[in-house]
């Protein structure tokens, strides 16, 4: 394998990520695969907004974006509970009941157009069926 040529854009960007360990680091952390990366870098190159993350003290930035994350979580978990707060029980009991009533209704119109099996004709709702699995006769 060390006698194989590889091609020259892959030689650079081996280079760049000797150059910027944080790269190398952003794929063996597992978020992206190193072949992601070199295509990012392939296609956007060396220079672009992508790597500034990566090149100037990617900790930071982690640590800000993880920051937000948990930010936007407790605004979002606040938003909820006032929302909770300001609901009115009695109106929230009503939709229930009415959303109840058409679950109902809904069920009643499925119900008359499936086929009933054990329907099949007058003559089988008079007979009785036996109570288990075999049916016994006396003679």
């Amino acid at each position: 394998m060390a006698n194989k040529k590889l091609h020259p854009s892959v030689e650079e960007f081996k280079a760049f990520v000797k150059e910027n360990p944080n790269v190398l680091k952003e794929a063996r952390s597992g978020k992206v695969t190193l072949q992601e990366l070199y295509e990012d870098w392939y296609l956007l190159g060396p220079n672009d907004a992508r790597w500034e993350g990566l090149l100037d003290g990617s900790t930071i930035n982690s640590t800000k974006k993880e920051e937000e994350t948990s930010s936007n979580r407790t605004v979002w978990m606040s938003n909820i509970v006032d929302t909770l707060k300001n609901m009115d029980q009695n109106q929230i009991q009503g939709y229930l009941a009415n959303l109840n009533q058409a679950l109902g209704t809904i069920q009643g119109v499925i119900s008359q157009f499936a086929p009933n099996s054990g329907s099949s004709g007058s003559s089988a709702s008079t007979e009785q069926k036996p109570s288990g699995p075999f049916s016994f006769r006396q003679d």
